[in-house]
Formats: structure tokens, C-alpha cells, sequence
């Protein structure tokens, strides 16, 4: 599948590196074209068979990662209106207040992922994913040996269904957690994933695993 990864930060990196390693088409999206052209180059290096380009704006694809902050992928959400028309939107941010990192900023009835859903409106299907793994981790795909467990909820199962082709075909194993209401969980586990870093010294090379 062609997936657009908007964001060149760590996540974006990371989460571009998973799809190449699956086999799938990336563009890297940032309206600074600099960056977005940087990380694309040094992946297409790494992945010198793969299907790699950059862009400034938002593509036709059949996937669109928003790897970004809560506030810019609200940005993004508003700006980009048609052209995420009839893709799968993965929302990948916890919504937290980082000047204190004692807030989220959602409401409390709601999740970053439903607020992006009503912005675009229906025609664009959106899923929440990769909110509960790290970038370092995740450009790997593993942790101690395990593969990565990525938490997927949404509200259409075909859409769910193609992430977690995504994750299986990056060496990951899907868990569906069920509808998109569910991001409101999934964003406190982030959160909470997020806050026991520094007391227990994790330096962000923790994951959550489901074992039998």
C-alpha cells in the first residue's frame, strides 16, 4: 500500500522505516520541504529498492499517518480537507500537556482520535495506532526479543483491517482493541507509559506487552 507519513520527527522516521521494511510505498509529508526531502533521502539509502519520495502537502494514498503533536495534527486535519477523502487517517498522538505532564488536553468524554474524526468528517476513516510504542523502539519493530504489540481501535473494521496488515507485514503483531472510543483508553495507557520513564530510568526502551 502507499502510505503518506506526515512529519519527519523521530515517530515519523520510525513509523516510514516499518513501512518500507514491509514492502509498502512511503511519501514523507511536511510543509517544509527541507526535512521532509532529508528524511526521505536517507531513507531511500537504507531502502534502496523501495518506493520512497517526499512531498509538502498531503497525497492520494491509501494510508495518512499523523505523526504529530495533538495540535498540529488538528492543524493538518483542517487543512488538508479532500485530499485525505477516502484514505485511512492514523493518529498516532497523546494529547498531553507537556509544560506540566499532569493534563491531557482532550475533553474528558472524548480522544485526540475522535476530535480528528470530526473534523474530517466521515468520508475519511479514522484509526488510532502506535500511541503506546516509542520511536527507538519502534524503528525495530521489537523489544527484547518480542515483537512490538501495536494497539489498534476504530470504528471500521476494513480500516482497522489494513492497519493491521501494515503492522503484521512490519514485523509487528495487531491488537484490535475495538472501536475508536476506545482511543480515550489508549491515550491514558500512553500517557501513563510516557510518565513512568524517568521515575524507573526506562530512557523510552520500555513497551507494552500483552503474553498469555
Amino acid at each position: 500500500m502507499k502510505i503518506n507519513v506526515v512529519g519527519p520527527g523521530k515517530m515519523g522516521r520510525a513509523i516510514a522505516t516499518r513501512a518500507l521494511a514491509g514492502g509498502h510505498g512511503v511519501c514523507v509529508v511536511h510543509p517544509d520541504a527541507d526535512p521532509a526531502r532529508a528524511l526521505a533521502e536517507e531513507l531511500k539509502q537504507r531502502f534502496p529498492d523501495s518506493e520512497c519520495d517526499w512531498s509538502a502537502a498531503v497525497e492520494a494514498a491509501d494510508v495518512t499517518v499523523l505523526a504529530l503533536p495533538y495540535d498540529a495534527a488538528l492543524q493538518v486535519a483542517r487543512s488538508a480537507g479532500a485530499a485525505l477523502a477516502g484514505q485511512i487517517l492514523v493518529d498516532i498522538c497523546n494529547p498531553i500537556d507537556f509544560s506540566t505532564m499532569d493534563a491531557r488536553l482532550t475533553p474528558p468524554d472524548s480522544s485526540a482520535a475522535e476530535e480528528i474524526q470530526q473534523i474530517v468528517g466521515t468520508e475519511v476513516k479514522v484509526v488510532k495506532a502506535f500511541n503506546t510504542t516509542f520511536a527507538g523502539l519502534l524503528t525495530t519493530g521489537e523489544s527484547h526479543g518480542f515483537p512490538l504489540d501495536v494497539l489498534i481501535a476504530g470504528d471500521d473494521s476494513a480500516a482497522k483491517d489494513r492497519i493491521a496488515e501494515f503492522v503484521r507485514s512490519s514485523a509487528m503483531r495487531p491488537i484490535d482493541v475495538g472501536p475508536l472510543r476506545r482511543a480515550r483508553d489508549l491515550e491514558a495507557l500512553g500517557f501513563l507509559h510516557i510518565s513512568i520513564q524517568q521515575p524507573l530510568q526506562l530512557n523510552w526502551q520500555s513497551a507494552i506487552k500483552i503474553l498469555p
